[in-house]
């Protein structure tokens, strides 16, 4: 049998795809998000064997972020479609108005289930990750308005996840950092460059120790 995440069918597991234990870090952001993407890319190598998923909760218009992110990317960036397998060393963007989900290999894509007030794509998406995904997990929540992404960052320590703040006076705008740090559950608070050095710390160890 198979599982489901939103009513989509899931992808079996299998040998063939022992990839999955590869890291994925969810990058959660919104308003002022854009400066910290850009800061963060731009010091990120295109070979440490990661995903980069960017979780921007924007709603009212589509995302630009696929066109504007590879001029400061090592890595190529995709827009999310249905089905889209995740590979390490790519950066993956998510659509307007969807909510994320993931199985043991692939992206799905569902009607954003929180259409009223501000979106909880970010939050949506880490419990998929906790839920579904093998490999190391690292959630990044950057500058943005509201909390979306907080209510989930004790379920990523839960399951061995890393969780990384920005530095508070790094960021366009606090909101969304400030809300994570007050959940209890941040590992680190760190001015984007220096999540990316942390990123790649994470990555190299895991290539070391296996996942």
């Amino acid at each position: 049998m198979h599982a489901s995440v939103g009513g989509y069918r899931l992808h079996p597991y299998s040998e063939t795809n022992a990839m999955k234990n590869f890291p994925v870090v969810c990058v959660g952001g919104s308003a002022g998000g854009l400066d910290a993407y850009i800061r963060l890319l731009k010091h990120l190598p295109g070979d440490m064997g990661v995903a980069i998923v960017i979780v921007n909760h924007i709603t009212v218009m589509p995302t630009q972020l696929h066109e504007v992110l590879p001029r400061f990317s090592s890595m190529p960036v995709e827009l999310i479609t249905e089905d889209l397998l995740l590979r390490p060393d790519h950066v993956y963007i998510i659509p307007a108005n969807r909510d994320l989900h993931v199985d043991g290999e692939a992206f799905h894509l569902a009607p954003i289930s929180k259409p009223r007030g501000w979106p909880d794509v970010i939050t949506v998406f880490l419990r998929s990750l906790t839920q579904f995904w093998d490999g190391e997990l690292i959630a990044v929540i950057v500058s943005g308005y509201d909390g979306d992404g907080a209510a989930a960052l004790c379920g990523v320590h839960e399951v061995g996840g890393t969780t990384i703040a920005q530095k508070l006076d790094t960021a366009q705008q606090p909101d969304m950092p400030e809300s994570a740090i007050a959940s209890g559950c941040i590992d680190f608070v760190l001015s984007p460059e220096d999540i990316a050095k942390e990123i790649v710390r994470i990555a190299r160890a895991t290539t070391v120790n296996g996942p």
